[in-house]
């Protein structure tokens, strides 16, 4: 992005290419933060209830599904700290000093970084969502005794799951927030 700012013109497209970088990653780091914060407070909740003996929610199906959401979350903290850091990347971008400036070639180079962690913690995400639903669909459609005296507690949908379900599902959309972000930036630098 350094490159020799002695036109005007370059002068106010570096200004506002910088404070584009600040507006949109402040804005991705606080989707990403406050959906990530949420859905880690849901995670960690389903766990401790899920495993009181006879809870319907201690499923060995719904644990993958869960591993996996956890792995979204950790992979979102990842793109929490580059939204975070497309903000610094707006500051030095400001600065007066061009020496100070990050090169153009290093600020895509995060860019494209962001867009892969996002993709990628997008993946892991889904992959867990589809393992959670699957079980609950398991569960849903497997027949059941009308009788009280064979009723099978596991067999039950409590809420606990469906917010699970719905942890998955801000996850996921906090790291399409990131993917947005990062290709609205790499389209924004990259525009003639």
């Amino acid at each position: 992005m350094s490159q020799t700012p002695d036109a005007p013109s370059s002068s106010s497209t570096l200004r506002a290419i910088a404070q584009t970088f600040r507006l949109t990653g402040w804005i991705s780091f606080w989707i990403q933060l406050v959906l990530g914060v949420v859905s880690s407070i849901i995670v960690l909740l389903f766990a401790i209830f899920s495993q009181r003996t006879g809870s319907p929610s201690n499923n060995p199906g719904t644990g993958f599904g869960v591993f996996l959401a956890v792995c979204g979350l950790v992979i979102l903290g990842g793109g929490i700290y580059l939204a975070y850091r497309y903000t610094r990347i707006g500051k030095q971008l400001e600065s007066s000093n061009p020496s100070n400036r990050p090169r153009k070639s290093e600020t895509v180079q995060v860019l494209r970084l962001g867009l892969w962690v996002n993709l990628g913690g997008t993946l892991v995400t889904l992959l867990g969502a589809q393992a959670i639903v699957g079980t609950l669909v398991a569960r849903s459609i497997s027949p059941q005794a009308i009788t009280t005296q064979f009723f099978d507690p596991t067999r039950i949908i409590s809420g606990l799951d469906m917010l699970v379900v719905q942890a998955n599902t801000n996850t996921v959309s906090a790291h399409f927030a990131g993917v947005i972000a990062s290709l609205w930036l790499l389209n924004r630098i990259n525009r003639p």
